[in-house]
C-alpha cells in the first residue's frame, strides 16, 4: 500500500495540471458533501418531495435517550397580557442558520448551533399580526456580479415578502419594495378581499409556486394556484382550480359557478418533482363546505390531487378523492413523492393522505392508481335543493388508518347520565356511515373535519418504502339550519344583530358562552380588557389560524358584531337589514351551526371510545401496515390496564436514517421518538408548551439537532423554539 502511495505521488508531481484539477475536484466534492449535510432540512417538510425524511444518523435508537436541551430561542414578540400563541412553523436550516416564523408571524434567523438571533423582520410594522404560518421558503441564485443571491420568501397577512437571507432586509427589486399583494390576480377586486396563505410556497427554478387560504363560507374567493418570478415578483402563471369556460373541468359545475363559487384552494402546501418539472397540489373543498345546491356536479378540482407543469402551470393529470364535497374533507397535507416496487420494478409515485383516513397512491407521471380504487354508492341527501354525488372513491389498499364507522358500542361511559345523554343524541341523528350527507335532523361525521390526517401530513422513508402518518378519530355533529338574515334582522338592536351573527357563524368554535376551546379556539371573554375594537375587527375581516376571513359576512354590520363581542348592550339602536355573502342568485342558504365542534358528553368527555389519536406505519409497496399505535395519553380518562388513550394532534412525524420517528403535537406537551421498525417508544420529553408543529432535524457544528416550534403559555405567550442534541 505504501509503495502504491509513493508511486502515485511521484506521478502526480510530474502531472501538475492533473494534480490541480484533482485537488479542485476533491475540494468541490468535499464542499458539496458538506453543503448537502448542512442543508438536510432546507425546505418545508425537509425537501421538495415533502418526505419529512432526513439522511442524518448521528442520533440513533441506541443513543436517543441521551438527548438533552441544546438551546432555546424566545422571540418575545407578544404584547403584555396577550393570548398564548399557537405556532405551526416547521423551521428550515441553511448553512448553519435556522429560519422560522413565530406564533405572531414575525420572521427570525438564528444560529442553528446556539439559538442566537441573527436578525428579525416584522411584516406588520408593529401591528398585532398573528395567524397561521407554517414556515418560510429559501431560494438561491446567481447574481450578475458573479455572487450569490439568497432570499427568504414568506407571507405576512395577505402580502408576499422577499427578504435578503443574510440581513433580513426587503429585496427592493421584488415587487414594490420587497412586497407583492396576494389579493391581486384572483377573481374579485383586490381591495374587497383578503387572501392569507398559511403554508409556505415551493420553489421550482426561479419560480415560487403559491397556494392560499381563503374563506370557507358563502362568497369565498377561488383558490387559484399562482407562480411568481422570484427575482422581480411578477406573476408568471395561474391555474384556475375552479375552471373557467373552455377549460377542462368546467362542465363539472353549473354554467356560471366560476363567477361566484369559492374554495378549492391549496392551503396545505405542495410538492415538486424537479427532474420531471412537475408540481403536485393537494386541493381543498369547494365553498360553502356543507351545502352545495349552488354548485351541483362533481366540482373539479375540489378535493383533488392535481399534477401541473411547474414551469407553465399547464394541467397534466388529476384524481378527485371526494366528489361534490359536503364534509369539508380537504386534502390536508402536501402529496408525498415516493418510490414503490411493482413486479421487481421501481415506480415513482405520489401518495396522498386524507382527512377521512385513506392513502391514495398514483403513478407520478400518468396519475394511474397503483392500488385498485372502487366507486361505491353512498347515501343520498335529504336537504332541499342538495344533490349529493351518488358514488365516492374507496381505495382497496392500504386499509383506512382512521376509524370510519361507529355504533352505540363505541360510545363512552364515564358516567351513567353522560352515557345516556350521548346515546340519546346518537339515536336522534341521521347516520349511515362515511359520506352521510348533512341533514336537518343532524348528522354524525367520523373521522370528522379534524379527523384522519391533518396538515402535518406523512413522513416517507425511501429506504423501506414505509409511510408514517398521524391520525385523529374525532367525531362531530353537523347541525344544518336554513338562514334567512332579512327575517332575523327585523326589529333587532345593533347588539342583537351582532349576537345573531355570532350565533350563526362563530358559536361552533367559540361556544355559546364565548369560552372557546383552547388552544385552537380562543376564549372571547373580556376582550375589552386585552385588545382594541380595531384589532378585533381586523381579525374578523382577515381571518387567521383556523378562522376564515369574514369580511363579506360583517360588511355593513361591523358595529353589531363589535357591540356583542365587547358586551355593549346598553344604548343599542335598532337596525333593519342584514347582508350576506355572494352565492348563486336566488339560492337558499344552509349553515352547519356546529361545524368543527366535538361530539362529547355533558361533562366534556369524548363520546367515542379511545384511541383518539394513532401513529401508523404503512408499507407502500405492499399496502400493508407495519404497525399502528396510540399516540399520546390522557391518564384521567385511561381505563385501568387499558392502552393509552391517544390524543388529537395536527403536527406530523419526521423519520431519520438513524432509525427514528419523531413527533410532537399532542396536548400532553410531549415530544416523542419511536423505533421506526417496531413503533416502540424509546424517548420522550416534556416541552414548555404544546408543540403544534412538525419538528425538523439538521446538521450544524458537527452535531445533529432536533428542533421544534413550541406554542405559548400564560407566562410566555410568544412561545419558543427548542433544540435538542447529544452531549458534546
Amino acid at each position: 500500500m505504501h509503495q502504491i502511495h509513493r508511486t502515485l505521488t511521484r506521478w502526480l508531481l510530474h502531472k501538475p495540471g492533473f494534480f490541480v484539477s484533482l485537488m479542485a475536484f476533491i475540494l468541490v466534492a468535499g464542499y458539496q458533501a458538506n453543503d448537502d449535510k448542512n442543508r438536510t432540512w432546507s425546505v418545508y417538510k425537509a425537501d421538495a418531495e415533502s418526505t419529512s425524511y432526513s439522511t442524518l444518523d448521528q442520533i440513533t435508537a441506541t443513543n436517543v435517550h441521551q438527548l438533552q436541551l441544546a438551546w432555546t430561542f424566545h422571540p418575545n414578540d407578544a404584547k403584555t397580557g396577550a393570548r398564548p400563541g399557537s405556532s405551526e412553523c416547521n423551521p428550515i436550516v441553511i448553512d448553519g442558520i435556522l429560519y422560522a416564523t413565530s406564533a405572531r408571524h414575525r420572521v427570525y434567523a438564528v444560529d442553528a448551533s446556539t439559538g442566537e438571533q441573527k436578525w428579525s423582520f416584522d411584516p406588520f410594522d408593529g401591528g398585532e399580526g398573528g395567524g397561521v404560518s407554517r414556515g418560510v421558503t429559501y431560494w438561491e441564485g446567481p447574481k450578475g456580479d458573479g455572487g450569490s443571491d439568497k432570499r427568504i420568501l414568506f407571507t405576512g397577512g395577505d402580502v408576499l415578502f422577499a427578504l435578503d437571507a443574510r440581513t433580513g432586509k426587503p429585496v427592493s427589486e421584488f415587487g414594490k419594495n420587497g412586497q407583492v399583494s396576494m389579493n391581486v390576480g384572483l377573481r374579485d377586486a383586490p381591495e374587497t378581499i383578503s387572501v392569507i396563505p398559511t403554508s409556505p410556497g415551493i420553489v421550482y427554478q426561479d419560480l415560487l409556486i403559491m397556494g392560499a387560504e381563503v374563506s370557507e363560507l358563502y362568497g369565498a374567493q377561488p383558490g387559484y394556484i399562482r407562480a411568481y418570478n422570484i427575482r422581480n415578483g411578477k406573476l408568471e402563471w395561474t391555474f384556475h382550480t375552479i375552471p373557467l369556460p373552455g377549460e377542462p373541468g368546467y362542465e363539472t359545475w353549473p354554467k356560471d359557478a366560476y363567477k361566484y363559487a369559492g374554495g378549492v384552494n391549496d392551503w396545505a402546501g405542495m410538492s415538486v418533482d424537479t427532474k420531471r418539472g412537475m408540481v403536485f397540489l393537494a386541493l381543498g373543498s369547494p365553498s360553502y363546505d356543507f351545502y352545495g345546491a349552488d354548485r351541483k356536479g362533481q366540482n373539479l378540482y375540489g378535493n383533488s390531487v392535481v399534477a401541473l407543469d411547474a414551469k407553465t402551470g399547464q394541467y397534466r393529470w388529476h384524481f378527485q378523492t371526494v366528489h361534490h364535497d359536503l364534509w369539508d374533507y380537504d386534502l390536508p397535507a402536501p402529496p408525498n413523492l415516493v418510490t414503490v416496487e411493482r413486479n421487481g420494478k421501481k415506480i415513482d409515485a405520489v401518495a396522498q393522505v386524507t382527512k377521512h383516513g385513506f392513502v391514495f397512491v398514483f403513478d407520478r407521471t400518468t396519475g394511474a392508481p397503483l392500488f385498485p380504487i372502487e366507486e361505491r354508492k353512498v347515501p343520498v341527501s335529504h336537504l332541499p335543493g342538495e344533490e349529493a354525488w351518488p358514488t365516492q372513491p374507496f381505495p382497496l389498499k392500504p386499509k383506512p388508518f382512521a376509524r370510519q364507522w361507529m355504533t352505540e358500542a363505541d360510545l363512552t361511559r364515564y358516567s351513567t347520565a353522560g352515557h345516556d345523554s350521548i346515546v340519546k343524541k346518537f339515536r336522534s341523528m341521521r347516520y349511515e356511515g362515511l359520506f352521510t350527507p348533512p341533514d336537518l335532523k343532524g348528522t354524525l361525521m367520523l373521522p370528522g373535519t379534524r379527523g384522519g390526517a391533518e396538515w402535518g401530513g406523512a413522513a416517507y422513508d425511501p429506504t423501506t418504502s414505509i409511510l408514517y402518518v398521524k391520525s385523529n378519530d374525532s367525531p362531530e355533529i353537523q347541525s344544518m339550519q336554513k338562514v334567512d338574515p332579512e327575517k332575523e334582522a327585523k326589529d333587532q338592536t345593533v347588539f342583537a344583530q351582532g349576537k345573531t351573527l355570532y350565533m350563526t357563524y362563530c358559536v361552533s368554535c367559540h361556544g355559546k358562552d364565548k369560552n372557546g376551546d383552547e388552544p385552537n379556539y380562543p376564549s372571547l371573554i373580556g376582550l375589552r380588557n386585552r385588545t382594541t375594537r380595531e384589532a378585533v375587527l381586523a381579525k374578523i375581516k382577515q381571518g387567521g389560524g383556523k378562522m376564515p376571513a369574514f369580511a363579506s359576512v360583517v360588511k355593513g354590520k361591523e358595529q353589531g358584531i363589535l357591540a356583542f363581542l365587547f358586551d355593549r348592550e346598553k344604548n343599542s339602536t335598532k337596525v333593519t337589514k342584514l347582508e350576506t355573502g355572494q352565492t348563486q342568485a336566488g339560492a337558499d342558504k344552509y349553515l352547519n351551526l356546529t361545524a368543527y365542534g366535538h361530539f362529547r358528553d355533558p361533562n366534556g368527555h369524548p363520546a367515542l371510545k379511545p384511541p383518539w389519536g394513532t401513529l401508523n406505519a404503512i408499507n407502500l409497496t405492499t399496502g400493508d401496515y407495519a404497525w399502528q399505535i396510540p399516540l399520546g395519553n390522557q391518564p384521567e380518562l385511561q381505563e385501568k390496564g387499558a392502552a393509552e388513550t391517544g390524543l388529537e394532534g395536527s403536527a406530523g412525524p419526521i423519520v431519520t436514517a438513524g432509525g427514528l420517528v419523531f413527533i410532537s403535537g399532542t396536548r400532553d406537551q410531549k415530544m416523542r421518538a419511536f423505533d421506526k421498525s417496531t413503533g416502540q417508544l424509546i424517548w420522550e420529553t416534556r416541552l414548555p408548551g404544546v408543540a403544534n408543529a412538525t419538528a425538523c432535524t439538521y446538521w450544524s457544528g458537527n452535531r445533529q439537532f432536533i428542533a421544534v416550534s413550541v406554542g405559548g403559555s400564560k407566562e410566555n405567550p410568544a412561545g419558543s423554539i427548542v433544540a435538542f442534541a447529544l452531549p458534546k
